[in-house]
């Protein structure tokens, strides 16, 4: 067929423009979608348009014109199109195709054509299958890009962020993208497995070139090419920066590859640098430092991301992006906007990865914290408590305790805020007090819903922790938590929220309170034989938790340390942090928990009736067995997984 930019292509009858568009090559496709339409594209309105299209007569206009006229002076304001759409002149999908071909827009049908290699480099396969998009043709600082929808501006903005072009979006004819994306991926990959030697497709088009990839490479060329400006700092960078754009993705990216739970964007007044630091099993670390005058622009990079309103300063934001939107791996993080002084804001975004439940023995309960806890975990009805501090493993605890739980003969329903680990075969709910869809509203329905095992995130007011006593009263195992510091506290705490302490009593099977220390690391950890003072000075702070210390007593207990724990001849050795190049330096990788594990009995019933204080509680749980978290942690020493700092700081006596 002929270019639609070939002059003959206009002495057409105007109804031909209106097919569908298979150009035969890339330099007819780029002609296609960067030159206007002939006929259609001089038309002043969408009526002239239809006229134009041959699809309509000027007799039919005036009436539809005249109908619009009519209805809007009874108060109504009907669309042109709609109107000749319900009284049949023309079809939804005329309609919509004159549309596109007046906004400059047309339907391209895939089959005949050849993508770019170059632009298929530009979007991973995983994106393109998951949005409907097949790139076409990459053209100095454009892409052509064939969707589903044209008019989608959040996809086209991920889009552009993503491939860092000017992007040209293409209506696709219905029913032929799918095919396409998954014919034309799969001759590149072919091709390039059958030419191992030979160049990539992007590379031989001169489509890409050598460029720093990681964050630290990309803000040293931020630095060196802003060294020589002399401009005002907030001027220089715009938000959709190609290189900022990259050395965010790498930052993500390599905050993924580092552990690390959380970033934080502090933005300082000239010509302080913009800090990032990472929070990596549980410490801030400085990372990276950019140039201030990237302060605004990063911000506001992030906000676009996060689909926050970039236009406001003055207000905190919530938001949360979807990385894997953004070419990277599977993991949602939500976002917060503080603003600080001087109209700056700082950013922390917390990384939710969406891993799976690790097994319950390897979050660090030892043998008879795990054997007590797997008692109670076999109970048909009753309620389970998990209860530490913000960022102390209680949700991965809970779904370590669900997952052995998860059988095909039990019913399951969680209620979490947000969902942060995923589990096939239970049934997740997002909370969103928004709308009022709370923990409280979550456990009512979850009890019409017949279930057999309810957790619910967290106990935050008196209503939802009573509706998960009577749940746990009519035959349910309830599991939950509670923002307390340890076991015996959770009970005082829940008695004052206004709980009934006779249904509470009857419904308690345990508490569970826990922290998290760093784990040495096993590649450089340094041995010592630990000297007969340090280890009377261990024995009085595992005995200050509430038993008897006397010398005979701590003289007892390191005996049976040694039985225990020691090495060759009941040698106890003590550990300390070097560093290396598998914990970068830091002696430490990975962490784990230290728990405290207190069981409901008769005496601890009558307390919870009585209203007792908690040091009673305390000392009944104690006398029951209970180790406390400091002198869980201080075996954990004994045994080389961790030090006596992170015990002492992460513990409470």
């Amino acid at each position: 067929m002929s270019d639609i930019s070939d002059p003959a292509f206009a002495d057409q009858p105007a109804e031909a423009s209106m097919r569908t568009f298979t150009p035969p090559h890339a330099e007819a496709l780029w002609k296609l979608v960067t030159v206007p339409h002939p006929i259609i594209g001089k038309a002043h309105h969408l009526g002239e348009a239809l006229v134009h299209a041959g699809l309509i007569t000027p007799p039919v206009l005036a009436d539809a014109l005249q109908i619009q006229r009519f209805e809007r002076e009874n108060g109504n304001d009907p669309q042109l199109g709609q109107i000749l759409v319900s009284h049949g002149h023309v079809t939804p999908e005329q309609l919509q195709r004159v549309i596109d071909s007046w906004l400059g827009e047309y339907v391209v049908d895939p089959g005949k054509l050849t993508p770019d290699p170059a632009a298929l480099a530009l979007v991973p396969r995983t994106v393109a299958e998951r949005e409907s998009v097949l790139p076409l043709l990459a053209r100095d600082d454009a892409l052509v890009l064939l969707m589903a929808d044209p008019h989608d501006r959040v996809l086209l903005d991920e889009l552009r962020f993503l491939t860092q072009r000017r992007l040209i979006p293409v209506h696709a004819a219905p029913g032929t993208l799918l095919p396409a994306i998954s014919r034309f991926y799969d001759e590149v990959s072919n091709a390039a497995a059958g030419t191992k030697k030979t160049a990539s497709p992007a590379a031989a088009n001169g489509a890409m070139v050598t460029r720093p990839s990681s964050a630290r490479e990309l803000a040293s060329s931020l630095d060196a090419a802003g060294a020589d400006l002399d401009v005002t700092p907030a001027d220089v960078i715009s938000e959709s920066d190609n290189t900022l754009v990259r050395l965010i993705n790498s930052l993500i990216t390599e905050a993924i590859s580092h552990r690390a739970s959380d970033i934080h964007i502090e933005t300082e007044p000239p010509p302080q640098p913009v800090r990032i630091r990472l929070r990596i099993d549980g410490d801030l670390q400085p990372y990276l430092e950019l140039p201030t005058r990237y302060r605004f622009a990063l911000v506001a990079r992030l906000k676009i991301m996060a689909v926050m309103d970039i236009s406001e300063h003055r207000k905190p934001q919530d938001g949360k992006i979807d990385f894997a939107r953004f070419g990277g791996p599977p993991v949602e993080l939500r976002v917060v906007t503080v603003p600080t002084s001087r109209g700056l804001e700082d950013v922390v975004l917390r990384l939710l990865s969406g891993a799976k439940p690790l097994p319950l023995d390897q979050i660090g309960l030892s043998p008879g914290n795990l054997a007590g806890l797997r008692t109670l975990m076999r109970k048909s009805y009753g309620l389970i408590l998990v209860c530490g501090l913000t960022g102390s493993g209680k949700t991965t605890t809970l779904h370590s305790v669900v997952r052995e739980l998860n059988t095909d003969s039990r019913k399951i329903w969680t209620a979490e805020d947000p969902i942060e680990i995923s589990q096939a075969g239970l049934r997740q709910v997002q909370m969103n007090p928004r709308i009022g869809w709370t923990f409280a509203a979550a456990m009512r329905t979850f009890l019409r819903a017949d279930p057999d095992v309810i957790m619910i995130g967290e106990m935050r007011d008196e209503e939802t922790a009573r509706i998960a006593i009577e749940a746990s009263l009519t035959g349910h195992l309830v599991l939950s938590t509670l923002h307390t510091n340890s076991a015996p506290e959770s009970i005082t705490r829940l008695l004052e929220i206004g709980l009934d302490p006779f249904n509470f009593s009857d419904s308690l099977l345990g508490i569970l309170a826990q922290r998290l220390v760093r784990r040495l690391c096993t590649a450089c950890r340094a041995p010592r034989v630990a000297e007969a003072d340090e280890l009377d000075g261990l024995a009085s702070q595992y005995l200050e938790s509430g038993t008897t210390n006397t010398p005979e007593v701590r003289a007892a207990l390191i005996a049976q340390w040694r039985q225990r724990f020691g090495g060759e001849g009941g040698a106890l050795r003590l550990w300390k942090h070097v560093g290396c190049k598998d914990c970068e330096g830091h002696g430490y990788r990975g962490r784990m928990g230290i728990h405290e594990l207190m069981l409901s009995d008769d005496t601890i019933r009558q307390h919870i009736r009585h209203r007792a204080p908690a040091s009673d509680i305390r000392h009944s749980a104690l006398a029951a067995g209970m180790l406390t978290l400091r002198q869980d942690g201080i075996e954990k020493v004994l045994q080389g997984l961790t030090d006596m700092p992170e015990v002492i700081a992460a513990s409470n006596l």
